[in-house]
């Protein structure tokens, strides 16, 4: 009997991969998320921007970035205004950081929901590779009967349709929570 609780984990881990892309992008409202691939650079090295600060939503338009050390504020506000694709530009008072999350334009919002379309096209992908990577595996087991191929074949189908269907509906919701003004 072919076993498919391993290939299961792999299109799981694909999945997960898929919801973390899908946190870091942009909506019109404040998300923590928004701001986790910043790097931040502090005591001499770069340094993600949680590991330097804690960062909250104080509402639905305003993140609040609190350094844990207030040497760093300068370097956080640096390093949010230097990465583009986020679109940032925050203001600090010496203890916080707080930055205005403004209104997307219809146009950023396209930009936006194409960025998601193409994440979910590329779990998609890494999804089928999964399918394949098993199909092979299935050929390349000799001891397994045609119709235990067969079956294994159709059970490692049904995994990819299942995972598939997965990434559509959850980039489905992330484009409606892109385009809702």
């Amino acid at each position: 009997m072919f076993d498919t609780t391993e290939d299961r984990k792999k299109m799981e881990t694909v999945l997960d991969r898929f919801r973390e892309d899908l946190k870091k992008i942009r909506t019109s409202r404040a998300h923590p998320d928004m701001v986790a691939g910043v790097k931040v650079e502090a005591y001499g090295q770069w340094m993600p921007l949680n590991q330097v600060a804690n960062v909250t939503a104080a509402d639905a338009t305003m993140l609040l970035i609190t350094p844990f050390d207030p040497s760093t504020i300068q370097s956080i506000s640096s390093a949010i205004r230097a990465d583009s694709t986020l679109g940032l530009n925050p203001s600090d008072d010496g203890r916080v950081v707080r930055v205005p999350i403004p209104p997307l334009t219809e146009e950023r919002r396209r930009e936006i929901a194409k960025t998601a379309s193409e994440k979910s096209e590329d779990a998609k992908v890494a999804i089928r590779n999964c399918r394949e990577d098993a199909r092979k595996e299935i050929k390349a087991d000799k001891d397994l009967s045609e119709d235990v191929r067969k079956r294994a074949e159709k059970e490692i189908d049904d995994l990819t349709k299942e995972f598939t269907d997965k990434i559509d509906a959850e980039y489905k919701t992330k484009e409606a929570e892109i385009m809702k003004i």
